[in-house]
């Protein structure tokens, strides 16, 4: 055995001793991700809910992990119940959920955020209504008035504006400094109707092992009628756990899986280092972003979408005279254009001319011109200076 070798073999060991010691005095840390996962243990989980849930559903529940779109393609259904959960659903499988609806089923959506054109469909517009810390959900039936549940770890504060007419409330986000908002609604559709709720955490491990908080859970399910449910769990999430996750779950395999990964580079640079001859030379990597941002403009402007456009300036507009100016920009009002002209010093007529236009960026039912965006996007920028 040279001497080389020799070093080499110390050093790796040396390494890989003080890898093992790190590990097994490393600390368990929560994983506070929201990932909504039916198998998951962790605090925003599904584990607890998907344990549950033949129970909740008297045992009619039957969970699809398929597509909607090809499961009613290949399946043909008397009305049923159709339970949607934080889930990533495709266009075509919309229009058939909205189908059986409309033929008399009934859909729960327990999700932040709709996709546009199904949420205009169905007859609202999701946005985001709280920016609290905690807040408690209640329902407005007064039977289930003494259920509520109270967030008090990363509320998500999406709710429901626009509303049309006929649309039913059946819950709200209560918080002590602002009004009452929507957050869970009934929609008629059809022959069947629409039930959706914009705050998923409450069905999450952390919130339904709190005690009384699964009363609330029970009355939201409860307006579903008593017969057959479909729940459409993610469609990858058997083959989303590849082996990597039982390597990393196990504290002995792990340490052997970080010990080869060391080996492995140790060898690499060590191997690298005694073949090594000419370093080519390496361009440094060209700043992309201004191109990026070219690109995603290029892209809208070939859309024409410039409706969305305006709203996403507006939007980022409000979120930096919230930040930068202290204002609160709740209600876009005469009061807003006064505390605006006080902070900026810019004349009166421009703050009223660029809240107007916010106003239209903020309504889904205006009709916004190519002008429009290019007056708001000027006018926007020159109160900021």
């Amino acid at each position: 055995m040279n001497k080389t070798f020799r070093i080499y073999a110390v050093i790796f060991i040396v390494v890989m001793v003080i890898l093992a010691l790190l590990e097994v005095n490393k600390k368990e840390t929560t994983d506070w991700r929201k990932n909504f996962d039916i198998n998951e243990k962790s605090p925003f989980g599904l584990f607890v809910f998907n344990n549950e849930a033949k129970d909740l559903f008297k045992n009619h529940l039957k969970k699809i992990d398929r597509a909607p779109y090809e499961y009613y393609s290949q399946n043909k259904k008397e009305v049923h119940n159709i339970v949607i959960i934080e889930n990533n659903i495709d266009t075509e499988s919309w229009k058939k959920i909205m189908d059986q609806v409309s033929k008399g089923s009934d859909a729960m959506l327990v999700m932040n955020l709709m996709p546009k054109e199904i949420a205009d469909s169905i007859g609202f517009h999701s946005s985001d209504i709280s920016f609290e810390d905690e807040n408690v959900l209640k329902l407005t039936d007064k039977k289930y008035r003494n259920d509520f549940i109270q967030l008090d770890k990363f509320p998500s504060g999406k709710g429901f504006s626009f509303i049309k007419p006929g649309v039913e409330v059946l819950g709200k986000t209560v918080e002590r400094k602002n009004t009452d908002q929507a957050n869970f609604i009934k929609v008629k559709f059809g022959k069947g109707n629409f039930y959706v709720h914009s705050e998923p955490l409450f069905l999450t491990n952390y919130y339904l092992l709190k005690p009384g908080n699964v009363r609330y859970a029970q009355d939201v399910f409860s307006y579903l009628q008593d017969r057959e449910t479909l729940w459409f769990v993610e469609n990858d999430t058997k083959a989303s756990r590849f082996f990597m996750r039982f390597v990393l779950g196990n504290p002995a395999l792990k340490y052997a899986w970080w010990i080869f990964l060391g080996g492995l580079i140790l060898f690499i640079f060590f191997n690298a280092k005694r073949k090594q001859r000419i370093v080519p030379v390496i361009e440094p990597l060209r700043n992309t972003s201004l191109d990026f941002v070219k690109s995603i403009g290029n892209l809208y402007l070939q859309e024409g979408d410039f409706h969305d456009m305006m709203a996403k300036k507006a939007q980022y507009f409000l979120n930096k005279v919230r930040m930068d100016l202290l204002i609160d920009t709740q209600n876009i009002d005469e009061e807003l254009a006064k505390k605006l002209q006080l902070k900026t010093g810019k004349p009166m007529e421009m703050i009223n001319e660029a809240i107007n236009l916010i106003k239209r960026a903020q309504d889904p039912y205006a009709s916004v011109m190519k002008e429009d965006l290019a007056r708001i996007n000027k006018l926007l920028d020159e109160l900021l200076k």
